[in-house]
């Protein structure tokens, strides 16, 4: 019991020892504080297929009911409030760059639908914009059929058709790229901070040649090994549930549905397994330019193939079976589970337990190549 109380307070003052060595890195700070807070809130707003508040005229022609309630129909978020112009304004207009969208209703356009004549609607598109070009034409052509539809059936009284579609959007109802992209953006940082934050602590002790003095104490490769993994975990952890708090829900304004005990609790094994990879990639080099380039040929595969770029069920079977190795994967269902779709423990135990068992596999593999490299 003796021994196991001394473990403890080694691997407790050894902890304290790299959070006051953090501390004294401002480029670490610095790092840290910008991914977790700007790097988030860019890389979720900077989607190029996200629509939100794009600029919209309307030539009306006709003057109609129907064409008054299709002008009414384009709102926000998508689109900011349409403005009325005049048809020889529209060059000069999209040129200076005012609107992305110009839609025109010829003259006739009530009476040629009642019709059935088909009539013409053009929309001018500034295809400058191809963040919102694409996308924009796609929700005005569903937005003017729809609104045609719908009003047609009201006016002639008509009945409804045997099958009515209605798409209601979960979880997501504006489907807003932004909302979405803030989680994948988060665990990308967890990731990248957890594996650098735990390498550099290994690899300063390497080049300070503080590590050999470490050895010649009464301590042993587990107790250093574990006091750099929990003190840097600890760093991720504080920042990460502080940029869900205040980045992506206070700022940005993503509604989170889950429990906050559990994420933390998905979010501490995450953080087991990513910190030992860590510890792993740091025996492997020598100094940290090496660590950054290797950190680029591990990173970037487990991000693009976690869930978060493509859904799993995409890629080829082979690939799945691969990555359902990866706690970056577990951990992107995890999180697209409880934070969209409050998810309870009933539904995330199976990842929660993956987490565990890839964490203590890095952990145990870690521990060897290290207790190697300082033997």
């Amino acid at each position: 019991m003796s021994r196991f109380k001394s473990m403890c307070r080694n691997i407790f003052h050894l902890g304290l020892k790299e959070l006051l060595g953090l501390w004294r890195d401002p480029m670490m700070i610095i790092l840290i504080v910008y991914s977790f807070t700007l790097g988030i809130y860019v890389g979720a707003k900077a989607q190029p297929d996200s629509l939100t508040n794009a600029a919209i005229a309307v030539v009306d022609e006709d003057h109609s009911p129907l064409s008054e309630r299709l002008t009414d129909s384009f709102l926000p978020p998508m689109f900011l409030r349409a403005k009325e112009i005049r048809g020889d304004e529209i060059d000069p207009l999209m040129d200076k760059g005012h609107f992305t969208f110009v839609v025109t209703f010829p003259v006739n356009f009530y009476r040629d639908v009642l019709a059935n004549k088909c009539p013409t609607v053009q929309v001018n598109v500034d295809a400058t914009r191809m963040s919102q070009a694409f996308t924009g034409s796609g929700y005005i052509q569903e937005i003017i059929n729809e609104e045609t539809n719908r009003f047609i059936r009201e006016t002639q009284d008509s009945q409804s058709d045997l099958v009515s579609l209605e798409l209601r959007n979960r979880f997501n109802p504006n489907l807003t790229q932004s909302w979405f992209a803030a989680a994948v953006q988060l665990i990308n940082n967890i990731s990248m901070l957890a594996i650098i934050l735990t390498g550099a602590a290994l690899i300063r002790e390497r080049e300070n040649g503080t590590l050999e003095h470490l050895l010649v104490l009464p301590l042993n490769s587990f107790e250093i090994m574990v006091s750099k993994i929990w003190s840097m975990a600890l760093v991720v952890l504080v920042a990460s549930v502080l940029s869900q708090l205040l980045i992506i829900e206070w700022l940005m304004g993503v509604p989170i549905e889950g429990s906050r005990l559990l994420f933390i609790l998905g979010l501490a094994m995450y953080l087991f397994a990513v910190t030992s990879l860590g510890i792993f990639l740091a025996c492997v080099v020598q100094n940290m330019p090496q660590l950054g380039i290797l950190l680029i040929l591990v990173l970037l595969p487990m991000e693009m193939l976690s869930g978060g770029a493509t859904p799993l069920e995409s890629m080829p079977i082979v690939i799945r079976r691969i990555v359902m190795f990866s706690p970056t994967t577990q951990f992107m269902s995890f999180c697209q589970a409880l934070l969209y779709r409050n998810a309870g423990l009933e539904v995330v135990w199976k990842e929660l337990l993956a987490l565990f068992g890839i964490g203590a596999a890095f952990f145990w593999y870690s521990w060897l190549r290290f207790k190697r490299s300082v033997a």
